[in-house]
C-alpha cells in the first residue's frame, strides 16, 4: 500500500507506490487525436499495460511553441480532424472505464481559457483526470487557475528549467502539486542521444526548494537515459520518441493494422524504458 493522503490523486499515490519501492517512474506523453481519438484510446491502454506511471495526454493546439518537429506534427494531424479540448477530455473518461492509470492533460492555456477555468476544472475532474500541465501559464499568472483546479483535487504541475534560479524554482515548486517538471535543456521537446552535463546539478537545486517527486523531460528517449535519471529523479518522461513511434507505423494510412502496429511500438519502447527503471543503476534506495 501506497503512503499517499487519503485525499490524494493518482498521480501522488503512484509516486508514493514508486517511492516505497525504490522504482524510478515514468511518465508517457502522446498527442490526443493523433491520428484518431479512438487511436489515442488504444495507445494509452497500451501504454499503461507496459508500465507507463503516468500518462500525458496532449491537447492539440495550432501553435505549441515549446514543442519541437515531431510534436508539432502530432498536434497538426490531431487538429486535422478537428481534435477538441472537449473531446480530449471525454477521450478520459472513455480511458477510465478500463484503466485507473493516472491521466494529466497537457497544452496550452488558450483552449483552456476559451473553455473557461470552471468548466474545464470541473469536466476534467469529473471525466476522471488527475492533473494539468499548462506550458505557456506562469505561477505570477496562475492564482485563479490553481484555486479552481485544487477546488476539484486536481493536480497543477508547472515547469521549471535548466535556466530557473533558485528563487525561481521554489516560486514554481510552490505552484505545483503531484510532480515538478524538470526540464532537462533549454529549447523545444525532441529526442536526444544524451543527457545534459548540468543536470544533476539542477535537480540538486530543485531537490532544495521542494518535497514534491520531480520528473525530468525534454531528450528522454532511451534506455540508458533512464538508468542515469535512477538514481537523481523520481520519473523521466517520455514524449518526442513515443509520437514518433506513431508517426511511423500511421504516416501512409490509419488503419486498424496500422493502429495496431503503433500500439505495439509504444508498448515495445515502454516496456524498454521501464525494465530500465528497475534494474542497475536505475535502483534507488527504498524509503524508510
Amino acid at each position: 500500500m501506497s503512503a499517499a493522503a487519503p485525499n490524494a490523486t493518482r498521480i501522488a499515490e503512484r509516486f508514493a507506490d514508486l517511492r516505497e519501492s525504490g522504482e524510478l517512474g515514468i511518465v508517457a506523453y502522446i498527442t490526443a487525436g493523433d491520428p484518431t481519438l479512438p487511436a489515442t484510446h488504444k495507445f494509452v491502454l497500451a501504454l499503461a499495460d507496459a508500465g507507463a506511471d503516468v500518462i500525458e495526454l496532449g491537447i492539440p493546439f495550432s501553435d505549441p511553441l515549446a514543442d519541437g518537429p515531431t510534436i508539432q506534427r502530432a498536434s497538426e494531424r490531431a487538429l486535422k480532424t478537428h481534435t477538441t479540448l472537449a473531446q480530449v477530455i471525454d477521450l478520459v473518461r472513455e480511458i477510465r472505464k478500463s484503466s485507473e492509470v493516472p491521466i494529466v492533460l497537457f497544452g496550452y492555456y488558450n483552449p483552456v481559457l476559451q473553455m473557461g477555468l470552471e468548466r474545464f476544472a470541473s469536466a476534467a475532474a469529473n471525466a476522471g483526470a488527475d492533473g494539468a500541465l499548462i506550458t505557456d501559464l506562469t505561477p505570477e499568472e496562475s492564482d485563479d487557475y490553481r484555486q479552481i483546479l485544487a477546488a476539484h483535487n486536481l493536480d497543477t504541475i508547472f515547469l521549471g528549467a535548466p535556466t530557473s534560479t533558485d528563487e525561481r524554482l521554489a516560486k514554481i515548486a510552490a505552484a505545483s502539486s503531484g510532480f515538478l517538471y524538470l526540464i532537462s535543456r533549454t529549447g523545444v521537446t525532441g529526442a536526444k542521444d544524451a543527457l545534459p552535463d548540468d543536470l544533476p546539478a539542477l535537480l540538486r537545486r530543485a531537490r532544495k526548494v521542494t518535497q514534491l517527486p520531480i520528473a525530468v523531460g525534454f531528450g528522454i528517449s532511451l534506455p540508458g537515459h533512464v538508468s542515469v535519471l535512477g538514481g537523481l529523479a523520481d520519473a523521466a518522461v517520455v514524449g518526442s520518441a513515443l509520437v514518433s513511434e506513431i508517426e511511423k507505423a500511421t504516416m501512409q494510412d490509419s488503419s486498424p493494422a496500422a493502429i495496431d502496429a503503433a500500439a505495439s511500438a509504444l508498448a515495445i519502447r515502454v516496456r524498454s524504458l521501464k525494465e530500465a527503471a528497475r534494474h542497475g543503476l536505475s535502483r534507488r534506495e527504498v524509503a524508510p
